[in-house]
């Protein structure tokens, strides 16, 4: 049988979230879980999360799973709704969502009755330069006071575009105008800070913060690993070793014969492959572990397959090996790979096992 499986620790995501009370503690957190909860099921992680404020996702049939699941707490929309039919849902699921444009404005008020019967918040996105989804600074303002003069309950939020970047002059300019339209809006609640923010502004947390990364144990930050962050992984990403081979000096490994042995050499395969989610990208020396110990990854990894230098070492078939978790960091095989934590998660196939530790 294939081994290759994916624990999800929920004793590790409870830890995670109780860092961002510590740090955040006067704000409510709306946890994003987007993306399956990046990547590590969101049925699987609700339940260590159930002491949030509220809970954060890209899309109404996201909400709809929360939903489902029998959760009641708060949860935003973070792209808003992409249809008007998608409104009266909203309305009758009790969310919340956020608008960035003027025909999410439209279906607003074609439905204002049945929205402040729900007193439910909508969330006024600002373009700040992150130009990706917003109203522009001078033109949000009017957007918020038509809405208040309507009768909403308005956030203002806004999202940095290099927040793992505290001195990234761009921060600043952000800061000014989200203050700028605080002060001309007042009183008006305010979202501004993801995982990394909440980390390098505490004096922005204001009244709500949206940890993501943060929660799964993995770093925001290129520089600080998640020890430093006190931070612990959530997901375990192992696999077996499935056979042992003995390489000649010169011989080639893996496809398109890449890496050359300079020495004889004792190579072990190990199931787990990009068809898992396992990245295949070639760029710097990568690792796997065992235990305390690392080993390099030899060739090109395969789809269902990877080779790892165990030259010398007393290696068993059928060795469990892990690709990420508590020794080898998400981010630093993320790195290896010239990409980041998040999108290995995120893109993990439905392959391997899944296994959730209370």
């Amino acid at each position: 049988m294939r081994h290759a499986t994916v624990y999800i620790d929920r004793q590790a995501l409870r830890y995670n979230l109780n860092r961002v009370k510590q740090l955040a503690p006067h704000a409510k957190i709306v946890s994003m879980v987007k993306a399956n909860a990046y990547g590590h099921g969101i049925k699987d992680c609700l339940a260590a999360l159930e002491t949030t404020d509220s809970f954060g996702v890209a899309c109404l049939a996201e909400a709809l799973e929360i939903r489902d699941e029998g959760y009641t707490q708060s949860i935003t929309l973070i792209e808003g709704v992409f249809s008007q039919d998608e409104m009266p849902i909203v309305i009758e699921k009790n969310l919340e969502c956020v608008v960035h444009h003027a025909q999410q404005i439209k279906w607003l008020l074609e439905y204002k009755t049945q929205y402040i019967t729900q007193k439910l918040k909508v969330w006024i996105k600002l373009n700040s330069g992150m130009n990706r989804l917003g109203f522009k600074p001078d033109e949000i303002i009017e957007v918020i006071q038509q809405l208040q003069h309507q009768g909403f309950h308005c956030v203002l939020t806004m999202h940095f575009a290099n927040a793992d970047v505290p001195d990234h002059p761009m921060n600043q300019r952000q800061i000014d105008q989200l203050i700028t339209i605080k002060t001309a809006c007042a009183p008006i609640e305010i979202s501004c800070c993801n995982s990394a923010a909440i980390f390098n502004w505490p004096e922005l947390h204001f009244d709500y913060v949206r940890p993501g990364i943060m929660l799964y144990g993995a770093s925001p930050f290129a520089e600080q690993n998640i020890h430093q962050l006190d931070l612990k992984p959530v997901m375990r990403f192992t696999a077996h070793i499935m056979a042992l081979n003995t390489i000649k000096a010169g011989e080639h490994i893996g496809y398109g014969s890449l890496y050359t042995a300079k020495t004889d050499m004792t190579v072990a395969i190990v199931s787990i492959g990009y068809g898992d989610g396992y990245p295949r990208a070639f760029i710097a020396q990568n690792f796997v572990a065992l235990g305390q110990q690392l080993f390099p990854i030899v060739g090109r990894v395969s789809m269902d397959m990877l080779a790892i230098d165990v030259t010398d070492r007393d290696i068993a078939i059928d060795t469990e090996i892990e690709l990420w978790g508590h020794t080898r960091l998400v981010d630093e095989v993320a790195s290896a790979n010239g990409t980041i934590g998040y999108e290995l998660l995120c893109r993990l196939s439905n392959r391997p096992i899944r296994k959730v530790i209370s």
